[in-house]
Order: C-alpha cells, then structure tokens, then sequence
C-alpha cells in the first residue's frame, strides 16, 4: 500500500473565522438525571465532561509546541482560533463537575485517572531533540486529528438530535452539549488540515485512529459505568452495549450503525472533514444559543 498522502478535497464554502466565544450557563435547576427516564443516556453523554476538560487542554498543550511547524497563515489562524475554542470548551465542562457533586456524584475518583492519561501518558516525554522529539509530537497531533473526527460526528449528531428536545431534555444541559456541537462542526477541518500540513502521512493517520478509537471506547465504557455505579438515585445502577443500542435506536444517542460507518469515512484516502456537517447550520445555532449569545471574546 502506498503511504504517499493524496490532496483530500475540501469544500471551500465551509471554512469560516474561527473565534472563542463568551459563554455562561446557569446549573442551579440542571437535575442529575436531566434526561427525563433516562439515566443511562444522560450519563452516557455526562462521561463529556470527565474526558473534555483534560483531553482538551491537552489539544491546546500540543497544538502550541506546533504551531512554529507552520507554514500557511491562514491554517496559522485555524488553530489559533480552534485553541482558542477549545480551551473555552475544557472550562465550560469543568464547571459542570462541581455541580454533579453537589448532586451527590463525585467525579473526582475518575477525572483524576483521565488526567493522568493525558498529562502523563500522552504528555510530553524527556526525549532527545530531533527525530524522536519530532516523532512524538507528529503522533500526537496525528490523535488529535483522529479525536476530532469523532467530536464532529458527536456536534452534528447532537445539532439534529431532535430525539432530545422530545424527550424534555434540561434546556441548560442541551444548550451547552449544542453550543460545543456547533463550535465542535465549524472548527472540524482544522486538526485534519494540520495534520495533513505538517506530516500526512497515511500509515500515522490509521495507526493514530486505531488507538484513538480504542481509547475512546475504554475511556467511555469505564465512565459510564462510574456514573451509574456511583449515582446516588439508582439501587442498582448497571450499564450495557444493549443499552447503548437501545438508545440508538430511539435518538438519544448516536446510533451504532452511523458510528461504525464514520470508520471508513476517515480512512479514506479522499476524505476530508468539510464533506460531514454543515457550518451554515452551526454558525445559525451559535448564534441563537442562549449560553453562547452570538458573543465573541477577543
């Protein structure tokens, strides 16, 4: 197989500015179980605010040792944009956590297990200056790329997720999971622009997907089951893949089906993250999102 990278085809009427915006959400009325009858479901979409905080401070740690790789201005101000954006994100998360423990669910013990996958395993190594050095940080702005794929498909997914609102999901909750969805689809080029830029090559891109993928899963499956084994309204809080399928199946979460088929999608050597989503719908959420305000911070 030929490891020579091919030009992607970006949609050119997808690219915007990207800027930080001012958010602020209010969670004194948010219950634990803000998806009505459905525990499971909101805890399977509350294990966001264990992973992003770290995960995406560690996006901006890496993304600043790279930027002198750069050689395209405006790609420069995409990723200037996208930290911007992402350590907005990390904090707006995070303020979620000490509400959840005000409710009687203490993150603590699992956070602390997240950040050490992000500062240690997957932080900067005392490595000499070079080829190794150089070979780490590649890898890691190659798992950036492929962790972004996935929180694109999880924006759009939650920007159409009409199954939510019908279900009487806590507006505050659906506010913040959207305004990050839409902020999550209008920046979804820049990882995967920067990659291609700096290395592309295309064995890195599937070696990085396989291990971003997989982390996610186990990351994910070990968060949900700490929500539900630790939440204080449930007797005997299990989780399941059944459920996951279940809930699929019923809108309130990404179906099996369209997860599994976003796999091929990235590893096409063709693909480009502009052909998924739509910025137009995006920037119209953000704009009306009562958290966000259509602000913008400098």
């Amino acid at each position: 197989m030929s490891n020579t990278p091919l030009a992607p085809a970006p949609v050119a009427s997808e690219h915007v500015d990207l800027r930080p915006r001012n958010v602020s959400f209010g969670w004194e009325d948010t219950p634990l179980h803000w998806l009505p009858g459905d525990p499971f479901a909101g805890h399977m979409i509350n294990v966001l605010h264990l992973l992003l905080p770290a995960g995406e401070r560690w996006f901006v740690h890496v993304y600043k040792q790279v930027l002198p790789y750069i050689e395209d201005e405006r790609l420069r101000e995409d990723v200037v944009g996208f930290i911007g954006q992402e350590a907005m994100h990390a904090t707006a998360h995070d303020d979620v956590l000490p509400h959840l423990k005000r409710l009687g669910l203490d993150p603590t013990p699992y956070t602390a297990q997240v950040d050490w996958l992000f500062e240690k395993l997957l932080g900067d190594r005392t490595l000499p200056p070079g080829r190794a050095r150089h070979w780490w940080l590649m890898e890691r702005v190659a798992m950036i790329a492929a962790i972004e794929h996935y929180t694109a498909f999880l924006g759009d997914w939650v920007l159409n997720a009409d199954a939510l609102d019908r279900r009487g999901a806590d507006p505050t909750m659906l506010d913040l999971l959207r305004w990050h969805g839409a902020e999550e689809v209008e920046h979804r080029s820049v990882a995967f622009d920067l990659f291609m830029h700096v290395d592309g090559n295309y064995r890195r891109r599937a070696r990085t997907w396989a291990t971003a993928f997989s982390a996610l899963v186990f990351l994910w499956q070990r968060g949900v089951r700490f929500f539900m084994e630790n939440d204080p309204h449930l007797v005997d809080g299990r989780a399941s893949f059944g459920q996951f399928f279940l809930a699929g199946q019923q809108g309130v979460l990404p179906s099996t089906g369209a997860m599994l088929k976003s796999i091929p999608k990235y590893l096409s050597r063709t693909y480009h993250p502009s052909q998924e989503g739509s910025t137009a719908q995006a920037v119209a959420y953000l704009a009306a999102s009562p958290g966000a305000n259509g602000g913008v911070r400098a």
